[in-house]
């Protein structure tokens, strides 16, 4: 709820939009719907799941709710037209995460191309507060989203949550794809004390963002000279970002 609102026009400090936004919340009690039961069982299907088919809770089981936005297809299936829109959408994820960090002392702690959601927008112009400055990006047409924050860190009025990933040790122990090995990186950078404020995950959480994007991303146009012209600066800015300390120097030193 904390970064959804930092969407708030008013706020004069740090405001971002690009957290999903939640449009509400409820606490439930029941069985599992039918029609839930189905959808399920289709994504099973398609996809495949490791988790148990949720039919096994009882009557009185509870549940939360949450009704979020709209916020676009996965980074990973999105069509991109070229690398111009690959380094809107990536500035867009650090400057939301610049914002949280000063804001909340945020850490995202698994944004992998599944957690960045890609919509066309029709607004040319995207606003950050960052220290009280407001900073303008150009959307190029398209609009990221930043979701699923359960391993995430976030400091509130009067406690800190966090998940403690010393306690999941599996995690760092999967080969086969980055992202398995900035989950080491993370464990490293706080000497797998997860309480502690260490923003530089974000910093290699972004670096791997930049290496799929640089990559992996499906580009349509990629023979065109607008291509051809970004993408040394989507490679340049990828090869220099492990050397920032957080996202909010990142985007200071952009600026400057």
């Amino acid at each position: 709820m904390e970064l959804s609102g930092l969407r708030a026009p008013e706020r004069q400090y740090s405001m971002t939009e690009n957290f999903v936004h939640v449009q509400g919340s409820w606490c439930v009690e029941g069985r599992y719907p039918q029609d839930l039961l189905h959808l399920w069982d289709l994504y099973k299907e398609e996809k495949g799941s490791e988790n148990d088919r949720p039919d096994m809770f009882p009557d009185t089981q509870l549940y939360i709710v949450l009704e979020f936005g709209h916020g676009g297809r996965d980074l990973e299936s999105f069509v991109f037209n070229n690398a111009r829109d690959l380094m809107a959408v990536f500035v867009q994820i650090a400057y939301s995460l610049a914002v949280a960090e000063e804001a909340l002392e945020f850490e995202h702690r698994d944004l992998h191309w599944g957690n960045v959601l890609v919509a066309p927008t029709t607004e040319s112009k995207i606003d950050f507060k960052l220290g009280g400055e407001t900073y303008t990006l150009n959307t190029h047409g398209l609009k990221a989203t930043v979701i699923d924050f359960t391993l995430s860190r976030i400091k509130l009025p009067h406690c800190i949550v966090f998940n403690n990933l010393a306690e999941d040790p599996s995690l760092f122990t999967s080969e086969g794809d980055y992202q398995f090995e900035v989950y080491r990186q993370m464990q490293h950078t706080n000497n797998d004390k997860w309480e502690t404020f260490k923003p530089y995950t974000n910093v290699l959480w972004l670096h791997y963002l930049l290496v799929k994007m640089s990559s992996e991303c499906y580009i349509k146009n990629n023979k065109t000279k607008l291509h051809r012209a970004h993408l040394p600066l989507l490679t340049k800015m990828r090869d220099a970002m492990l050397g920032h300390e957080s996202a909010t120097r990142f985007v200071l030193n952009r600026e400057s």
